[in-house]
């Protein structure tokens, strides 16, 4: 392992000063259970020669539910504050869906969303979640801040529009609408294996028996984790029923394009699109009925 400098940043400022003077040689820090393993690796898309912290930026660590505002995810807040937070069990449960599967306990206490997304892996449990809940990433840079949707942000494998000179601050979640319901389920081959060989990503809005509006993403079936447009056309406007949802799973798995792997094949992934796609439709049907 090359000699690589640490870095503990402090204000969102300094850190971006640091990433800024690097020459895109710096790689911020939230949780390290990722970094750290592909620097260990000598991955060459993770190169650097500097190690920024972020662990310890205020901004970073705000963790914020209020049914009038929605949510705000700082990047650096751990998993196991989000499914610990009362308020996002009562008005964000589906998000718990992805913060209590990712890892173990262990791993818990130190990963973030934030990491996940930035991490940019086709695999990364919490973004298809994010995007199901019409999440948006707020990013600043030496040119001060803008806002994207989370669905813009993974443009390859380990590739994101983010700048190496910019900074993920927060994931913001907006107030859900009555008659929401989401729901991100993943499929593993056993339990010690934590990558997803498919997941998927849900949300629904339903009144007077039909769906007014929805969201439906894919995970570990293309270069990026896919928002599905063609399934939500599937099911706004029509009416909440079997009909309705099988249209939907079997938009998602045309729009899948996976690859063949040790953990399946492409077909097979296929397969799983669609039989994902629906469950995961119907559980949040079930949490919008409820009111959850």
């Amino acid at each position: 392992m090359k000699w690589i400098d640490y870095e503990n940043a402090k204000t969102v400022d300094e850190a971006i000063k640091i990433l800024s003077q690097s020459g895109g040689k710096a790689r911020p820090m939230a949780g390290g259970t990722d970094l750290i393993v592909q620097l260990r690796n000598k991955d060459p898309r993770t190169d650097a020669d500097v190690v920024v912290d972020i662990k310890d930026i205020p901004d970073l660590n705000v963790l914020q539910c209020d049914p009038k505002t929605g949510l705000t995810i700082g990047a650096a807040v751990p998993l196991y504050k989000i499914y610990n937070d009362d308020n996002v069990k009562k008005y964000f449960p589906a998000i718990i869906d992805s913060a209590s599967l990712i890892g173990g306990v262990l791993i818990q206490g130190r990963a973030s969303f934030g990491g996940n997304l930035c991490n940019a892996a086709p695999s990364g449990d919490a973004i298809p979640n994010l995007i199901a809940h019409n999440g948006i990433a707020t990013i600043a840079g030496p040119n001060g801040t803008r806002d994207v949707p989370v669905e813009d942000i993974c443009t390859g494998p380990r590739q994101t529009s983010i700048g190496n000179d910019e900074l993920l601050i927060s994931i913001n979640l907006p107030v859900p609408a009555a008659g929401f319901g989401a729901s991100y389920i993943r499929f593993t081959p056993r339990n010690e294996m934590d990558i997803a060989v498919v997941g998927a990503g849900v949300s629904v809005n339903i009144s007077e028996g039909k769906f007014t509006a929805a969201r439906v993403s894919l995970a570990s079936v293309a270069p990026t984790p896919i928002y599905v447009e063609n399934a939500v056309n599937a099911l706004v406007g029509e009416t909440v029923g079997d009909a309705a949802i099988q249209r939907a799973a079997n938009a998602a798995r045309e729009a899948a394009k996976p690859i063949s792997d040790m953990r399946g094949t492409a077909e097979y992934r296929k397969h799983l699109c669609e039989v994902l796609t629906r469950r995961a439709l119907n559980a949040a049907i079930e949490r919008a009925k409820e009111g959850k």
